[in-house]
């Protein structure tokens, strides 16, 4: 399957800004790209190599933004139990999907709320 070069573009951008993060790291669990931090995921980056379409999952507790994510095309609770503590996935390939600017928001609040007090205070100060 094809995959779209915006979409693909876009999926690089966050997945850039995600590794730029303090004390981000990328790790491939079930084949997939995932970021975390203190060993825990802060964003689903899916595959790019076509198998599924491509997406990004961020965990959003805050209410105004997690309807917001909600609302894009296509987007929807992460399976696996994961949408009912406030994951959401967010498909990349469909028409009016977030632009990179607004998924990396997403990328940090997601982080934000994964990571320890100390390394949200490095940005913070940034």
């Amino acid at each position: 399957m094809a995959v779209p070069r915006n979409a693909l573009k876009k999926r690089e951008k966050v997945r850039a800004f995600a590794l730029g993060l303090p004390c981000a790291v990328e790790e491939f669990p079930w084949g997939e790209s995932v970021a975390k931090v203190n060993r825990k995921v802060f964003v689903f980056l899916g595959a790019e190599d076509g198998s599924h379409p491509l997406g990004v999952t961020v965990k959003l507790t805050d209410e105004t933004a997690h309807a917001h994510a909600l609302a894009c095309p296509g987007a929807e609770p992460a399976g696996y139990g994961l949408g009912k503590a406030g994951w959401v996935s967010i498909p990349l390939e469909a028409q009016g999907a977030p632009a990179a600017e607004l998924l990396c928001d997403w990328v940090e609040e997601s982080y934000r709320v994964i990571a320890p007090k100390r390394l949200t205070a490095e940005l913070d100060e940034a």
